[in-house]
């Protein structure tokens, strides 16, 4: 597999085992707590990730058949465009100055938790999308993923090709277990 696809499904995996690993440790009450009002739960988090990844992987699917059309010689390194990039940066891990969080980003209103759903409903549903995940990335191997472009599902109106799509994804999901991790164990 290219080394590229590989490290996203490497980073995709290890979401997955970090996610278990935090389920592991913390009580049903310390999963559905909210650290603050307004503030999601670990159980919101992992809510967020599973809507996030239903919305990507039709669109990852489209992009591969897409990129496949292009008859083009196997990809040896891919890049992520301007809006990717950037979109890259904004939406991965969270960054802290000491107690001050950088980078704060509100979620469109269809990517907000609901509530309602089991750990281990929302972990089963979280295992289910990342094998999907990593079987269009597999897919993809050599595909011309960077001259697809994808609109982004949480604004419309956002392009970026199809290669900046699986890195946001990937980033995405360390950012919000991250906000799990931290959510879980806030007192």
């Amino acid at each position: 597999m290219q080394q590229q696809l590989a490290a996203v499904v490497n980073s995709l995996e290890d979401a997955q085992g970090r996610l278990r690993r935090l389920s592991d440790k913390v009580s049903e009450v310390a999963w559905s707590r909210h650290p603050s009002p307004g503030k999601w739960s670990a159980a919101d988090c992992v809510e967020h990730l599973n809507i996030t990844s239903r919305a990507y992987v039709p669109l990852l699917r489209d992009a591969n058949t897409e990129a496949r059309l292009l008859h083009a010689e196997p990809q040896k390194k891919y890049r992520t465009d301007a809006i990717g990039w950037f979109m890259t940066k904004m939406i991965g891990p969270m960054r802290h100055i000491g107690k001050v969080r950088l980078v704060k980003i509100k979620t469109t209103p269809k990517f907000v938790p609901k509530g309602g759903q089991s750990r281990s409903q929302l972990l089963s549903e979280f295992v289910r999308l990342q094998a999907d995940l990593i079987t269009l990335i597999r897919s993809a191997d050599g595909l011309p993923l960077d001259r697809v472009k994808i609109v982004s599902p949480f604004g419309g109106r956002m392009k970026y090709n199809a290669y900046s799509a699986i890195v946001i994804v990937a980033r995405h999901q360390h950012r919000h277990i991250d906000q799990a991790e931290e959510a879980s164990h806030a007192h």
